[in-house]
């Protein structure tokens, strides 16, 4: 079984080419969730010096052409290839005080599980305005995290613009899978060969997120969040297609070193080699780019 299924009607391929008329969409109101009891709704911050944390973040910051007011992002942040040039703080959950400190920020920007708690709180206590921005792994949730970035930076129109984009390009994809009906079971595994049990994405993730949005069913539905899988379990998953990203990918030396693992090659996905890899901030980011994201996965 294959993604391919969503692009097989002629009238289904004609939608993706179809324009489709921009949608503004509003921030939501009320709390927005920024970490500061301060921040009941979006206000313009100092964003001269902004240390940004979390990948979709920096990718939002870049798309609204501010990528020169960033004087540091987290490892997490590789999209564009330039922000790789930018001073790097580390990864974005074992985050230090000092070398975020050292670089004076007006503002540090980071998206909600950044951390830990205790290295924010040192900042805060020293003088830096912390935003944390909601990640919410539903197409609600992107189109309101670009719009929060880009309203706290003092850039709302453009926010508007590049929000609406991405509602255009989740519509048609909308449009394209909403007469399909087999919907392809989807096994994402995170951490493939580091000598554990890989960890398997549950429902309320931003795994299970992109795979409905391509038109998939997540294997996985018992847990919440991303557990250890067990072989057994795995192997009981049935999974028509395994998602992985390039870096699981990489680490057990290609596609095919994934198909040699004993309980993949006993589920249907190995059997038929439906083994999909795809950057992991693409994937995972919810972001602007995240309806080119799901039209990838729905076509592979």
């Amino acid at each position: 079984m294959s993604f391919r299924w969503a692009l097989a009607h002629p009238l289904l391929v004609a939608a993706f080419f179809v324009f489709v008329a921009p949608v503004y969409a509003d921030a939501p109101k009320g709390d927005a969730h920024f970490g500061d009891a301060q921040f009941k709704a979006p206000r313009i911050v100092d964003g001269s010096r902004i240390v940004s944390v979390g990948g979709s973040v920096t990718e939002i910051i870049f798309a609204l052409d501010l990528q020169d007011q960033i004087v540091a992002v987290d490892t997490t942040s590789q999209y564009p290839d330039s922000a790789s040039s930018r001073p790097n703080v580390g990864y974005m959950r074992r985050l230090s005080a000092e070398p975020i400190l050292a670089l004076a920020p007006s503002v540090v920007l980071a998206v909600d599980d950044a951390g830990p708690h205790t290295t924010l709180d040192q900042l805060r206590e020293a003088g830096v305005l912390v935003v944390t921005i909601p990640d919410d792994p539903t197409p609600k949730g992107a189109v309101a995290k670009i719009n929060h970035v880009a309203r706290l930076l003092g850039a709302p129109d453009a926010g508007r613009v590049l929000a609406a984009r991405l509602e255009a390009d989740l519509h048609v994809l909308e449009m394209t899978l909403a007469g399909v009906k087999a919907r392809p079971k989807v096994l994402f595994l995170l951490s493939v060969g580091s000598g554990r049990p890989p960890l398997a994405a549950g429902a309320n993730t931003a795994a299970a997120g992109i795979i409905a949005l391509a038109g998939g069913a997540n294997a996985i539905n018992a847990y919440d969040g991303y557990k250890p899988l067990s072989p057994e379990a795995l192997v009981a998953s049935a999974p028509d297609v395994i998602l992985v990203t390039e870096r699981s990918l990489k680490m057990l030396g290609g596609l095919n070193g994934i198909a040699t693992i004993p309980e993949i090659s006993q589920t249907p996905a190995g059997k038929s080699g439906r083994i999909v890899a795809m950057n992991g901030l693409l994937l995972l980011g919810f972001g602007p780019r995240t309806g080119s994201a799901a039209r990838d996965l729905a076509q592979t």
